[in-house]
C-alpha cells in the first residue's frame, strides 16, 4: 500500500510542470520574429478583465481572446500600430496600458497631480489655521460700559476672598 501510494505522489509531482505549462496553451505563430511583435504589442494592451495587467500576462478568457486577435492581424499583415489602432476603435483609449496624451485622456494624466496640489492646499491652510491663537480670527472689541462695570464688580469680589 506505501509502494502505491508512493507512486501516486511520485506520478503527480512529475505530472505538476506539465500542468503549470499548460497555462497558455495557445496557437503561436511560425514565423518567430512575428510572434516577438506579438508579444510586444500585447504587452502594452490592457487587460480589460484584469485592469493592471497586460493580455500577456492575464490568464482571462477575454485576454486569451485579444492575444489571438493581435495575432491575426500581425499575420495579416498590419503594422504594430495598425493593430493598435484596430483595438483602439472597438475598445477605446482604455485598452493600451499607457493612454495617448489628448483631450479626452486630458484628466487621465492632469488628474493625480490636480488632487495632489488640491490636497496640499488643504493641509496648508489646515495647519495655518490650526496653529493659529484662538483669538486671533477674532478682533477684540471692547467692554461697554456696563460690562466693565461687572467685570470690575467680579474683580473686587476676588480680591475681598
Amino acid at each position: 500500500m506505501k509502494i502505491l501510494r508512493s507512486c501516486i505522489v511520485a506520478l503527480t509531482i512529475a505530472l505538476i510542470p506539465s500542468l503549470a505549462g499548460a497555462i497558455f496553451v495557445e496557437e503561436r505563430l511560425t514565423d518567430p520574429a512575428k510572434e516577438e511583435r506579438v508579444r510586444e504589442i500585447a504587452d502594452d494592451i490592457r487587460c480589460l478583465v484584469c485592469q493592471n495587467q497586460s493580455i500577456m500576462d492575464s490568464n482571462a478568457d477575454l485576454a486569451k481572446d485579444l492575444r489571438a486577435i493581435v495575432r491575426e492581424r500581425v499575420a495579416a499583415g498590419d503594422s504594430d500600430d495598425q493593430v493598435k489602432e484596430f483595438l483602439l476603435v472597438r475598445y477605446g483609449d482604455w485598452v493600451l496600458l499607457k493612454p495617448p496624451f489628448r483631450m479626452r485622456t486630458l484628466i487621465l494624466w492632469l488628474g493625480p497631480f490636480a488632487v495632489f496640489i488640491g490636497g496640499a492646499i488643504a493641509t496648508f491652510l489646515f495647519l495655518r489655521r490650526r496653529s493659529a491663537p484662538a483669538g486671533a480670527s477674532q478682533k477684540a472689541k471692547p467692554l461697554s460700559k456696563e460690562e466693565q462695570a461687572a467685570f470690575d464688580a467680579l474683580m473686587a469680589e476676588e480680591d475681598q476672598k
